[in-house]
């Protein structure tokens, strides 16, 4: 598989996916961990540091573009965020621990991405989401 900045225009810090070990049609599962030297720790619950729920949806989002972007079915065409629903958060993601993100691919076209997708901290649900991504513009 490509390297995740192939993948991907995002860049640090707002990169969150490490790599992809599964990629199909149907289903992406790829791998976070977020270390304790996440920009955001140092002001989202300083004290007691954890992931932002959002950084959770995102870094879903980010592993179903690269996913898409690996198969080549959308070549070089970029794809934002246009809509995310029926997000859940069930446990809390803390420093240095490795999320699990597994996505399964709803409908992509030419013109959108719908894919529904669980966060994992080792067998735990972390967060679940469903989203689309409207497609435009190009790297």
């Amino acid at each position: 598989m490509k390297p995740i900045t192939e993948l991907l225009p995002h860049r640090d810090p707002f990169l969150f996916v490490d790599r992809l070990e599964v990629v199909s049609k149907e289903r992406i599962v790829g791998y976070r961990t977020y270390t304790d030297k996440e920009f955001f720790f140092a002001g989202h619950f300083p004290t007691y540091p954890v992931v932002p729920g959002v950084i959770l949806v995102e870094t879903l989002a980010q592993c179903g573009g690269a996913g898409v972007r690996e198969l080549g079915i959308l070549g070089d065409s970029l794809f934002f965020l246009a809509s995310v629903t029926n997000v859940k958060f069930r446990r809390q993601v803390r420093p240095n621990e490795e999320v699990r993100l597994e996505v399964e691919n709803d409908r992509v076209s030419a013109r959108m991405i719908r894919q529904h997708g669980i966060a994992y901290v080792g067998d735990e649900v972390a967060a679940e989401a469903e989203w689309m991504c409207m497609v435009g513009g190009s790297l």
